[in-house]
């Protein structure tokens, strides 16, 4: 819309009077102008400040702090300046009919209703009553929060009263709203707003700083008995309206989500099309857990309407916090209703001072902070894993328990040398991985799982869980904590893959150093293995065990256990990456320093003789210097799997500038982007500057003394439980587990479970890796399935059912599970679809041959930051949120590009942070601390979103104004009616000067607002209104040419008695 603005003034208040298209515009240099809100033209009537006070005055009285017409009469203007001078100024006349002078600077005024009296408040704290009759003084001055002295003696001094309000009420004492004013020995009290009413004076203290407040009254005439019924409160970050009817004034509940941002958001979930009855269930069991004392009344505000639209489907958004709180929001409509809240922090013992010192210093702030979240809506599991590295499982109940939270300890450390390759004429093949018996060692519980009784000084958690009987409410009750402890004096490091199945009743995790999987069913551990373990005998990169260090000591930087509040505002923490690779960090005491890389080229391999079938041989080469050991990126099946590797050639000794390249990653850190936290990252344009490169070998070079001590770590990125072909060839589907790597490798772990139902409660449930394994480019980050029909296969999932229902029979119970297996064939040959994206390709295997049927490179100079396999139109497709800002759709399974659009740069890594797609073409990512923001690639949405969209205004009548009765209009005011129009209308008043303001047209102009506005009852209100307009100019033409039919009848009767009076006149009788 088109906006006015001032060049050399600086607007200090403005006033609008009730139904008046003409604004009152106050400057700082003290005078008024008015502008015409419908056109946005400058009036040329001005009150100059010099105008406006005595002759006799010599300072200038101030900017103006005050403007409001008086409730009696229209025609006249109160002005506030701030030195404490009140005008009352005569428009009609141009003169000063009254002048007011106090000692104390004026921040705002307040009428009576009757428009003789009005109120003042002071930088000293104070209110005064002022009296038109007798300007010379206050004839009432108090300050409410000051202490009462001595009589003669002045009251002492308080804060500001930055605003004041006086409604008055018919049946009871008028009520004196303002805020601040507080005596300075509380310098310690929060904002607050003060409400007296009568000899009552009620103090309500608010959590941030108050911004405006507005008295709701019954009329919106001002000179009526005003009959305050509410206020609204607006503060920094929260809008509260408190009920001014009931005695201790009680604050409304706010239906509108105002606290998304009450603790900072660290992780999101979006999940479109759901069980229908979950927002219910979860919306009765969160109105349980709200705050009590509420008023009992309706929320006051009712302008503007929402439009539900045709979307039938409800949507659940859930967000992780940075204090541990987990919040599930109703999206179903535009609008964004919280239903449940859950705090996880309530598993976990507070620390106390001076208690649990070496497991505070893991993380510096926010250490039940929440990372990442995986809910099964059907059977209602929920699982989130935190900052410090701790992973809690919750089922869902309506009944209230007491019961102790029962909790494990997994030890999982990957030690090991930097890769060691043989020289090519000794490397040896790849045995056959199918024949491969599993490692004793990922069975073993007792060395290599969970912490032993009595705890060491290094198998400590970072959090103590509480071991005393917990009361759990209604709703989400913690059902199993699992925490990952110390290990010879190194902290664990943050999870960064999660994945849960209720049907198998499994939970997996993994990060750096290995995965975990933990039968939350039974409560054990089985399986804690290193990531190269996985591998078993037949390790692609054959790491060799590495020497214990000496010395190990926590260092302070190390970055994977920072506390998130670091990460708010991003600004304030940054580290530098490449536009292929979001970390390459160094583990030294010395301040962070980053390098940038060139965008990677992948190496081509060669198939030999000697290789087993189906495999590639890769001949890596090992470089030697000093004693030390150089590792070099990996090439699987002919692609380079390291997000910053280079091509290299079998048998070629590097030099140490190549080395210096290749060697970038500190001990503890893997060369993937999944294990940092995406919060603290910043992309960065690649640098290929000749100079650039000198900086990256000098640093490079100067951390190379101490690289004895660096590894390579193999991160599990992506984790997926389906029914799926373990091995090659296999006849029949079972349970398995899909595991991928920040070097693109996928694993499958075979999971052998019980067969009898009653049996899952006792038997051990078999974990051991398949030996099968496949190979992308890049990290891998997501995994789905497909029957060979082409439908998108869910993961298996147990129906819900109360763990703490009394009233069914235990025995007579049974898990009911869903199994979405492919549908059965005699026939010979694949039948099923296997889809794997990384951050670089996306891959499509049919199973059970594992051959690749399709694959599409998605991008080379840029990465993925997130994808997901979604269904839009009852169809598959595969959604990818690039780091270059590009979303793009591939159909399914064939991988064909159906959409590429250049949407948004990735400028903020909260944004990375935060992205998550879902069903029927949607997603969402925060796009501010304090902003969701949500987005839809589906044209059918798009078809219906301007009837989705709501209207800010609701038309209404305006309300009869009371009848003031011939005695009140006779000696209440004045009586004649007020035309601005005429007095402030260039006709009149002339035109403003041009060097006064500029006139800015907005984007579009009106045309362009009303195309923007949309909406169905937009565009209703606006027919009515062309059709109100179309009848009032008809109704005028109308009158117009009923007034010339008059006048043509008169100049005609006129005419005739003319013509009669000389018809039979000679013309001499003239």
């Amino acid at each position: 819309m088109d906006i006015r603005h001032c060049v050399t003034l600086r607007i200090t208040y403005c006033h609008l009077p009730f139904q008046s298209k003409w604004l009152y515009v106050g400057t700082e240099r003290g005078n008024t102008h008015i502008v015409n809100i419908e056109s946005f033209i400058l009036s040329g009537y001005v009150i100059m400040w010099n105008k406006a006070i005595e002759l006799s005055t010599k300072t200038h009285p101030g900017p103006v702090v005050h403007l409001s017409d008086s409730p009696r009469d229209e025609g006249k203007l109160l002005i506030g300046y701030e030195n404490g001078t009140v005008v009352f100024w005569d428009l009609k006349s141009k003169r000063a009919e009254l002048r007011v002078y106090y000692d104390e600077a004026i921040h705002s005024i307040d009428w009576h209703h009757e428009g003789k009296q009005f109120m003042c408040s002071h930088s000293d704290g104070s209110l005064t009553l002022w009296n038109l009759k007798s300007p010379s003084r206050p004839f009432q001055t108090t300050i409410p929060h000051g202490k009462t002295q001595r009589e003669g003696r002045k009251s002492e001094s308080c804060k500001p009263i930055l605003k004041v309000e006086y409604k008055t009420c018919r049946n009871s004492e008028p009520f004196i709203i303002f805020s601040g004013g507080l005596s300075y020995d509380k310098a310690c009290r929060r904002p607050s707003l003060t409400i007296m009413h009568g000899k009552a004076i009620t103090v309500l203290e608010m959590d941030h700083p108050i911004v405006e407040f507005l008295t709701l009254c019954e009329t919106p005439y001002p000179n009526e008995f005003q009959e305050p019924y509410a206020v609204a409160v607006l503060l920094e970050k929260d809008l509260i309206v408190v009920d001014l009817t009931q005695s201790n004034f009680p604050i409304f509940e706010n239906p509108y989500p105002m606290d998304i941002h009450e603790s900072p958001v660290t992780c999101t979930a979006y999940f479109a099309d759901c069980p229908p009855d979950l927002i219910l269930v979860l919306y009765s069991i969160g109105v349980k857990h709200k705050k009590q004392g509420y008023s009992n009344k309706e929320w006051p505000i009712s302008g503007g309407a929402w439009n539900l639209g045709t979307q039938t489907y409800p949507e659940i958004i859930i967000t992780g916090h940075a204090d541990g709180s987990i919040k599930f929001w109703d999206a179903s409509a535009i609008t964004l209703q919280m239903l449940y809240k859950l705090k996880t922090s309530k598993v976990f013992e507070k620390q106390k001072v001076g208690e649990g010192k070496q497991t505070c210093e893991i993380v510096e702030e926010d250490p039940y902070a929440i990372q990442m979240i995986h809910w099964c809506p059907e059977s209602r599991i929920f699982c989130v894993s935190g900052v410090s590295a701790y992973v809690i499982i919750y089922k869902f109940s309506r009944h209230e328990i007491t019961t102790e939270i029962v909790s494990l300890e997994v030890r999982l450390q990957c030690d090991i040398e930097d890769i060691i390759t043989p020289e090519p004429d000794t490397s040896p093949p790849f045995p056959d991985l199918s024949s491969q018996l599993p490692s004793s060692r990922s069975l073993s519980g007792s060395t290599n799982t969970v912490a032993s009784e009595g705890v060491t000084k290094d198998s400590i958690p970072c959090l103590n869980v509480k071991t005393r009987p917990v009361r759990m409410p209604p709703g989400y009750q913690a059902e199993l904590v699992i925490q990952l402890v110390w290990v010879d004096g190194e902290p664990p490091q943050q999870i960064t893959s999660l994945a849960v199945s209720s049907a198998y009743g499994i939970v997996a995790f993994g990060n750096c150093n290995g995965l975990a999987v933990v039968d939350f069913i039974q409560k054990t551990v089985l399986l804690s293995m290193g990531t190269i373990d996985l591998y078993r005998s037949s390790d692609l990169y054959q790491r060799q065990p590495r020497s214990p260090r000496k010395n190990k000591q926590f260092i302070a930087d190390n970055f994977c256990m920072r506390g998130l509040s670091n990460f708010y505002p991003d600004l304030t923490k940054r580290i530098r990456t490449s536009y292929q690779s979001l970390t390459e960090l160094n583990d030294s005491p010395v301040p962070l320093e980053l390098e940038r890389c060139k965008s990677p080229t992948s190496g081509l391999a060669t198939r030999t003789p000697e290789a087993a079938p189906g495999f590639y041989r890769n001949e890596i080469p090992a470089v030697r210097q000093r004693n030390q050991v150089h590792h070099l990126p990996d090439h699987v099946n002919g692609h380079c799997t390291s997000p910053t590797s280079q091509s290299c050639s079998s048998g070629k000794r590097l030099s140490s500038a190549d080395v210096s390249k290749v060697n970038r990653w500190g001990p503890g850190r893997p060369p993937f982007r999944k294990a940092q936290s995406a919060a603290c990252m910043e992309i960065s344009l690649p640098v290929t500057t000749e100079e650039s490169r000198e900086n990256s070998y000098n640093r490079s070079r100067s951390s190379s003394i101490s690289s004895i001590d660096k590894d390579s770590k193999e991160a599990i990125t992506a984790l997926y439980f389906m029914e799926s072909f373990v091995r090659k060839n296999d006849c029949t589907i079972s349970p398995c587990l899909f595991v991928g790597t920040s070097l693109g490798m996928v694993l499958i772990i075979s999971l052998n479970l019980p067969s009898a139902d009653e049996q899952r409660f006792t038997e051990p449930v078999m974990v051991l890796p398949s030996g099968t394994f496949l190979s992308l480019k890049g990290a891998v980050l997501t995994f789905s399935c497909m029957d060979r029909t082409g439908r998108l296969m869910q993961p298996p999932y147990e129906v819900w059912r109360d763990p703490n229902n009394i009233d069914e029979n235990e025995k007579s119970w049974r898990r009911k599970l869903v199994m979405n297996c492919p549908s059965p064939s005699q026939e010979i040959g694949d039948h099923q679809y296997t889809i794997i994206c990384s951050e670089k390709q996306a891959k499509v295997f049919s199973l059970p041959s594992q051959t690749c049927l399709y694959v599409h490179n998605i991008t080379e100079t840029s990465f993925i930051l997130q994808a997901d396999v979604v269904v839009m139109c009852n169809s598959a497709c595969l959604a990818c949120f690039c780091a270059n800002g590009h979303i793009m759709i591939m159909s399914l399974p064939s991988l064909r590009p159906m959409l590429d659009v250049n949407y948004l740069p990735l400028t903020d890594m909260r944004i990375a942070r935060t992205f998550c797609f879902t069903n029927e073409g949607q997603a969402l990512y925060l796009v501010s601390p304090t902003e969701i923001q949500r987005l839809t690639y589906s044209q059918e949405m798009c078809d219906n979103l301007q009837d989705m969209l709501g209207d800010l205004f609701t038309p209404i009548e305006t309300p009869e104004a009371q009848n003031r009765g011939f005695l009140k209009g006779l000696f209440g005011g004045s009586g004649q009616t007020f035309d601005r129009e005429e007095l402030f209308g260039e006709a009149s008043a002339g035109k403003a000067s041009r060097s006064l303001a500029q006139h800015i047209p907005g984007p579009g102009g009106i045309e362009g607002m009303k195309g923007a506005a949309g909406g169905v009852m937009g565009e209703l209100t606006r027919a009515r209104i062309a059709l109100d307009e179309r009848g009032q100019r008809l109704g005028e033409l109308e009158e117009k040419t009923a007034g010339m039919m008059t006048s043509a009848e008169a100049f005609s009767k006129h005419a005739h008695e003319l013509m009669l009076k000389y018809k039979d006149k000679k013309w001499y009788q003239f």
